[in-house]
């Protein structure tokens, strides 16, 4: 995957054959106005995953994270 910046008037002008470059490579493109960026233009299975459930099956929960017990792990001063 390759990150491009263009402006957006030479992005107007190439629009169709950038797209396709994009499809096809897998390419991003950063659109600048005035060197400034407004928009990120990537391939649809580029898109983020959730991340409620991504640990899902790897993690394994083995104790109560709400109410656990350390006493047995620490010395008391006295």
């Amino acid at each position: 995957m390759k990150e491009t910046t263009l402006g957006v008037s030479e992005f107007k002008a190439k629009c169709l054959h950038l797209l396709e470059e994009v499809e096809r490579r897998g390419d991003h493109l950063v659109i600048t106005k005035r060197g400034r960026p407004i928009a990120r233009v990537m391939p649809v299975g580029d898109q983020l995953k959730p991340l409620r459930g991504s640990w899902e099956g790897i993690v394994k929960g083995e104790e109560d994270v709400v109410c656990f017990d350390l006493s047995g792990d620490w010395e008391a001063n006295q």
